[in-house]
């Protein structure tokens, strides 16, 4: 017979007394019990295991403890639903599913849904434990209704700063403690009023509500110029937005934004959704530096950024599965480097604007297939001194941009 399996065993700040006979016939039948030390704690007395609690940092360790403990009848314990943003998901990545019986509780998320009278399909669950609290921003809309799961007794008060800061001060606010606990405590108020200290276990509930003036992006590619800090080294929106549909993101991918810039292409790759990946690519310090700030700006501060000069630079990366070329594309070696890196099936985007780099494009697309295009944006502007006619009318011409030319090619294809 092979090995009894891992039982992962949610439980809620109610202890004992909220678990139903499958979870405490589990946990009794246990030789050795693993989970954190509020855990362990709300178990009585006649739980005879022996109890353990994790090390930290707990994931390096994981493979250890389970080879350790082969053999032996093990409960992990869980808060909640193991499997919602818990340590049963990450044993099932580890230990492989079939090793685990998985006993869950309601989340905290569950609880919370109901103690708000909030629809669960229709609230948005991100978290701030272990992850950069920036990636809020992404989530941030006119009337969205969002649950965030705490790290602790001062994520309120720094999600109420962080809103603030952002614009969206008249957002409620509130923090549900101790959920399912007999002491659960509910505060609620404004991010910008928010004064309140709060209780370790909380989960946070926003109603999110811009200040007057703000104008919040959009979900979609071409997001305005001005959300982006740069130096002029930017990818326009429209040529953006034109960019980022032959990018076509996909959940998971993973993106070379080569050349950078401001960093607008791989920012706006991530937005597309929470399981895009990107790396930006930029030679300039300087400007490196600005495509942090502007993903921490945008809500995708998991946007990892590489200062260096392409071929170079691009050595070591993980396999992409989506190359974007926005610059350099004349330097000895980048084209091969990009173009080799790709996966079978994976996708190239370049764009040029100068003769030099349209005509490495057209060569390239005459070797390799692919699709050419050409796009240029004009934009009405005012014409003639005085033009403005009483009223505001005025007078307007088309002032063009310089063209783009964008190859496009999936690995694969043929002349």
């Amino acid at each position: 017979m092979g090995d009894p399996p891992v039982t992962v065993v949610g439980i809620g700040a109610d202890g004992w007394a909220g678990l139903a006979e499958p979870s405490r016939s589990a946990l009794r039948d246990a030789e050795l019990l693993l989970g954190g030390p509020r855990q362990l704690d709300l178990l009585p007395a006649d739980v005879a295991g022996e109890r353990r609690p994790w090390p930290s940092p707990l994931v390096p360790a994981l493979p250890g403890i389970l080879d350790e403990l082969a053999g032996r009848r093990i409960a992990v314990l869980a808060s909640g639903d193991p499997m919602f943003f818990g340590i049963g998901a990450t044993l099932a990545r580890i230990a492989g599913p079939e090793r685990l019986r998985v006993l869950p509780h309601p989340s905290s998320v569950a609880l919370a849904c109901a103690r708000l009278g909030w629809a669960a399909e229709h609230v948005r669950v991100l978290s701030v434990v272990g992850r950069p609290l920036d990636a809020l921003r992404r989530a941030l809309a006119p009337g969205a209704r969002l649950l965030v799961l705490s790290a602790g007794a001062g994520s309120p008060a720094e999600i109420a700063a962080l809103l603030t800061g952002a614009g969206w001060g008249r957002s409620g606010l509130t923090v549900l403690e101790r959920l399912g606990a007999g002491d659960e405590r509910t505060v609620t108020g404004t991010a910008a009023g928010w004064r309140g200290g709060s209780d370790p276990l909380n989960v946070v509930a926003l109603e999110c509500v811009p200040d007057d003036g703000l104008h919040p992006p959009g979900e979609t590619p071409g997001l305005p110029d001005g959300v982006y800090e740069n130096d002029g080294q930017l990818t326009k929106r429209d040529v953006r937005a034109v960019t980022l549909a032959r990018l076509a993101p996909r959940p998971g991918e993973l993106l070379w934004d080569v050349g950078a810039g401001s960093g607008s292409i791989g920012i706006e790759w991530m937005r597309a959704h929470p399981a895009c990946r990107a790396i930006a690519v930029e030679s300039r310090p300087e400007r490196a530096e600005r495509i942090v700030r502007n993903a921490a700006a945008l809500g995708v501060p998991g946007l990892r950024v590489v200062t260096g000069s392409a071929p170079g630079a691009l050595a070591g990366l993980p396999e992409p599965d989506v190359v974007f070329v926005g610059g350099g594309l004349t330097r000895d070696g980048v084209f091969d480097a990009c173009l080799g890196a790709l996966r079978p099936g994976g996708r190239l985007v370049a764009n040029a604007v100068t003769v030099q780099t349209e005509a490495l494009l057209a060569a390239a697309h005459a070797g390799h297939g692919g699709e050419l295009v050409r796009v240029q944006v004009a934009v009405a502007e005012p014409i003639g001194r005085g033009a403005a006619a009483p009223g505001g009318a005025g007078f307007h011409g088309w002032r063009p941009s310089m063209p783009v030319t964008i190859w496009t090619y999936e690995k694969g294809d043929a002349p």
